[in-house]
């Protein structure tokens, strides 16, 4: 019996995987290329999970992520994650990041000082460049200092973090005149 399986999805972003085990989701992965691409990443990263048709929790899981990549709001805090075999540190970074809600941001500094050091806000932002489970596990909710986007290392880097936030309805740095423009100016001809 396989330990871990994946399967692949498509979104409005790409081709997506997501990784699991018996307790929950292990990973996330966001689209690379194409979904060859997007496959040969996560057998990289997940070399012992073989792909599957996904159970029911974790279609569930699928579908929020489908969703909230389509442009819906939505809260993924109900599925269920695996995390027993990331750092003890991490575990507790991604237990304060797991209760944002969304629409709502936090920076590395809060985190940090939630989790009684105030200077360990560059270790926070290392525990979200390892998030192993975007979108459910919200990185994208995490700022820089001033309400400024920080990192976002999934594909499409901080466009991609962007472009979650506004979905969501955040609004970095607080609310202005124009709070119903996104927060990232289109493209000419897109």
């Amino acid at each position: 019996m396989v330990e871990q399986s994946f399967a692949l999805f498509e979104t409005a972003i790409g081709t997506c995987g997501v990784v699991w085990r018996a307790r929950g989701i292990v990973g996330v992965q966001l689209p690379e290329t194409d979904a060859a691409a997007t496959r040969a990443r996560v057998r990289q990263r997940y070399p012992k999970a073989g792909e599957a048709p996904p159970p029911q929790d974790v279609k569930r899981a699928i579908d929020g992520i489908v969703a909230l990549l389509g442009g819906e709001k939505r809260d993924l805090t109900d599925i269920a994650i695996d995390d027993s075999e990331l750092p003890d540190f991490n575990r507790r970074v991604y237990a304060i990041v797991r209760k944002i809600p969304p629409g709502a941001t936090i920076t590395y500094g809060e985190i940090a000082e939630r989790l009684g050091d105030k200077t360990l806000s560059r270790e926070v932002g290392q525990a979200m460049g390892e998030n192993p489970t975007p979108i459910i596990m919200p990185c994208h909710r995490v700022l820089a200092a001033g309400g400024k986007t920080g990192g976002f290392s999934a594909s499409g880097g901080v466009v991609t973090k962007l472009r979650l936030l506004t979905i969501e309805g955040a609004q970095p740095g607080g609310p202005t005149l124009l709070d119903s423009l996104p927060l990232a100016a289109r493209r000419r001809g897109a």
